[in-house]
C-alpha cells in the first residue's frame, strides 16, 4: 500500500480499521496457509507451546505464558511482532497511536475536526508496536495507566479538569500494540486490579476523568510458578480475564537443547579459529544440564535455565583458549578436562535443597559431570560386554592394574597431552575403532579413561588443575591403609 500523507489520501486507499487481535489472526492464517516459520529460533516447542500460541492467537485471546526461568517466554512474546502488519497509519503527533479512521484521544479528535482530510498522517513500523514492562513491586498505577500532569497543565494554562493535561501511562501508549508484562506476580495486587477493565471491557479510566478510552491492545503476560509463593501471586479475577494460559517447558530432546546453545552462545571468531570443538562436547554439556534438572539435590521448582548450558559452552571455549594463550600455541582441541571450567557457570544458576547445600555446589557439579560423562561413554559403547572383551580394552585395564598411572594436567601442551594418552597400550586403537570423528581422537581417548573409571575398572582422582588415572585396586588399598592408620 502506498503510504498516504494525509487523512484524505488514506480514505482513497483500501485501508480498513482492524483490531490488533484480528490483525494478528489474519497474518497467522496467511502464514499457516504457506506453512512458513513464525517463531524463528524457538526449539523444542513444535508440538506443545507453539501450537498453543497459534490457537490463542486465532481465538484472539490475551495470553499468559507460565514456566520456569530460561524457557524462552520473553522471546516468544517478542516474536509475535512478526505477525503484525509491516506499517499502520497513525495520526501525526498522537501519543497513543490513534488510528486516523478511528481516533480515540481528544488530541486526535480535535485535530481531525480542525483539519479534516488535511490531517497529517505518519506510519508506524511493526517494531515500534511492541511495549515490554518488567513487573516490580514499585510499579504504580500512574506508570501503567497515567495521571494528571501538573507541568503540562501549567504550560498549557489549563485546569486539571481538562483532558489535555493527562499524562498517559505505558498501557495507553501501547494502543494498537503488543503489551508484555514480564513476571506478572511481582505486581502488587492493587496494581493488578487496575488491569481488570482493560482486559474485560477493553477500555481505560484515568483517575478524575469521565473519559473511557477504548484501547486496542494484545496483552501477553509471563510468570514463573516459583513466584506464586516466593514473591506474590496473580490474583484470581485477573487470571480469569486472561483467556489462554500456556505452560512452557525445557526442551525434551538433547538435540533441541543443543540447537539453542549453538544459537545463543557468544563465541568469538578468534575462539572458533583457534579451538576445535568436538560435537560430543556440546552433548556432554547438554547431558550435564539435563541431569542437573532431575537431580534430587537441586530445587526442581527453581528450575535449571537454558542459560546454564549456554554459559557452560562459552566457558569450555574460554578454558581451552586460556590454555593456548598460556602455552603460546596457535590451535588446540577441547578436552574433557576443559569441562571443569563449567563449574563456575553451575554455582550461580542453581538453587540447592538442604542435602545439596551439605554437598556444596562444587562437589555436586563434579558428581553430575561424572554422571554425564558416563552416559556419553555408554552411548559411544552401546554393548559394554563386547567392549570389555575387546583386547585393546583389556590392555588398558592391565596397564593400570600393573601399577601404572597417568597424570593429565588441564594446562598441558598439546604434544604432552597426546603423548600421555598414547603411552597407554590399546587406548588409541580402541578410540580409532569407535570414535565417530578421528579428527578429535585425543578427546575420545580421554573419554574412554573417564568412562572406565565410572565402571570402577580404573581409578580416578582430582587435585587442583589435574586428573590422575591409576589402579582401582591400588586406590582401594590406599584407603584401607588410611583406615588402619587412623584406627
Amino acid at each position: 500500500m502506498k503510504q498516504a500523507a494525509t487523512l484524505g489520501q488514506l480514505k482513497k486507499t483500501d485501508y480498513k480499521v482492524k483490531s490488533i487481535k484480528q490483525e494478528l489472526r489474519d497474518n497467522l492464517i496467511a502464514h499457516l496457509k504457506t506453512n512458513s516459520t513464525i517463531f524463528e529460533g524457538i526449539h523444542g516447542f513444535d508440538n506443545t507451546v507453539i501450537p498453543d500460541m497459534k490457537r490463542a492467537i486465532l481465538s484472539r485471546h490475551n495470553i499468559l505464558l507460565l514456566g520456569l526461568r530460561g524457557q524462552a517466554k520473553t522471546r516468544l512474546a517478542r516474536l509475535m511482532v512478526n505477525l503484525l502488519d509491516e506499517y499502520v497509519p497513525v495520526v501525526a503527533g498522537s501519543e497513543i497511536n490513534d488510528d486516523p479512521l478511528n481516533p480515540i484521544s481528544i488530541f486526535a479528535k480535535n485535530l481531525i475536526e480542525e483539519q479534516g482530510d488535511k490531517t497529517p498522517i505518519t506510519w508506524l513500523h511493526r517494531s515500534e508496536r511492541y511495549v515490554e514492562k518488567l513487573a516490580t513491586p514499585d510499579v504504580s498505577i500512574s506508570d501503567l495507566v497515567g495521571d494528571v500532569d501538573p507541568i503540562k497543565a501549567a504550560t498549557l494554562k489549563l485546569p486539571f479538569s481538562d483532558e489535555r493535561v493527562i499524562h498517559f501511562g505505558l498501557i495507553p501508549r501501547a494502543h494498537r500494540s503488543i503489551f508484555v508484562v514480564n513476571e506478572l506476580p511481582d505486581l502488587q495486587a492493587r496494581i493488578q486490579v487496575s488491569l481488570f477493565n482493560i482486559l474485560q471491557e477493553e477500555d481505560l479510566q484515568i483517575r478524575g476523568f469521565k473519559l473511557r478510552l477504548p484501547l486496542d491492545i494484545q496483552f501477553l503476560f509471563t510468570a514463573n510458578p516459583e513466584d506464586y509463593t516466593n514473591r506474590g501471586s496473580i490474583i484470581t479475577p485477573l487470571k480469569d480475564r486472561i483467556e489462554s494460559q500456556i505452560l512452557t517447558h525445557y526442551p525434551v530432546e538433547i538435540e533441541d537443547s543443543a540447537k539453542i546453545t549453538l544459537q545463543e552462545a557468544k563465541i568469538t571468531s578468534e575462539q572458533k579459529k583457534s579451538i576445535d570443538m568436538p560435537e560430543d562436547m556440546l552433548y556432554l554439556i547438554e547431558t550435564f544440564v539435563d541431569k542437573a534438572r532431575t537431580s534430587d539435590f537441586i530445587d526442581e521448582k527453581s528450575g535449571v535455565s537454558a542459560r546454564l548450558a549456554i554459559s557452560a559452552y562459552e566457558n569450555v571455549y574460554s578454558t581451552a583458549e586460556m590454555r593456548t594463550l598460556l602455552n603460546k600455541e596457535k590451535k588446540t582441541t577441547a578436552r574433557i578436562g576443559d569441562l571443569w571450567g563449567i563449574i563456575q557457570s553451575f554455582t550461580g544458576k542453581v538453587e540447592l535443597v538442604y542435602e545439596g547445600e551439605q554437598k556444596g555446589h562444587h562437589n555436586l557439579a563434579l558428581e553430575i559431570l561424572n554422571d554425564a560423562i558416563e552416559e556419553n561413554f555408554n552411548f559411544l559403547f552401546e554393548d559394554l560386554n563386547k567392549l570389555q572383551a575387546d583386547p585393546n580394552y583389556k590392555a588398558i585395564y592391565t596397564y593400570f592394574e600393573s601399577g601404572n598411572s597417568v597424570d593429565l594436567r588441564f594446562d598441558m601442551k598439546n604434544k604432552a597431552y597426546e603423548a600421555a594418552l598414547k603411552q597407554i597400550p590399546g587406548l588409541q586403537a580402541l578410540a580409532e575403532e569407535n570414535c565417530p570423528d578421528l579428527e578429535y581422537l585425543p578427546f575420545y581417548m580421554e573419554l574412554i579413561l573417564h568412562g572406565m573409571s565410572s565402571k570402577d575398572q580404573i581409578a580416578k582422582s582430582y587435585i587442583v588443575g589435574q586428573v590422575t588415572f591409576g589402579s582401582s585396586l591400588g586406590n582401594l588399598l590406599d584407603d584401607l591403609e588410611d583406615d588402619i592408620s587412623f584406627n
